[in-house]
């Protein structure tokens, strides 16, 4: 397992995997699917964007940017971190989410900011499981699959 900065190489490739999640579960409530120019804009704009490589295959992604807009949340960034179901239960979303950590404290960043869609139970516990704590359900702000659903605010300090 190896863990790096993105690159724009690795646009298709995450695109790939990315997609069956936005269309057919609720990890994220999106529903419109990523292209890769739209990865790789994102790559580049964004502070730190991880990949994960499991036999030399990039099979998950972690990424930050700034919580919401304007110099007071500065310190405050969300997260988003997807795995290709190959990639799951080989370490490799925490190895990915350890290394996001560490960029994001050298980073001077404060809290780090999960949002996990309340029917994302795994989600949840894997967050609770790096240390996050559950600060807010926000009900029914997200839809998807034709229903409302809730969104679990989780965050670290760092």
């Amino acid at each position: 397992m190896n863990i790096r900065k993105a690159t724009q190489i690795d646009s298709e490739a995450i695109a790939a995997f990315w997609n069956p999640q936005i269309r057919e579960t609720v990890v994220t409530f999106n529903s419109i699917e990523k292209t890769p120019n739209e990865v790789t804009q994102m790559i580049a704009e964004r502070p730190c964007f991880l990949v994960v490589e499991i036999g030399g295959a990039v099979l998950g992604f972690a990424t930050y940017d700034q919580f919401r807009g304007g110099i007071g949340y500065a310190h405050t960034m969300e997260h988003t971190i997807i795995l290709a179901p190959e990639a799951s239960g080989q370490g490799a979303g925490r190895a990915l989410m350890q290394n996001l950590m560490d960029h994001a404290r050298a980073a001077d960043t404060h809290v780090l900011v999960a949002g996990v869609c309340a029917e994302n139970a795994a989600g949840v516990a894997f967050h609770q499981a790096l240390g996050f704590e559950q600060v807010a359900i926000l009900r029914e702000v997200g839809r998807k699959f034709d229903r409302w659903m809730d969104l679990v605010l989780m965050q670290k300090r760092l």
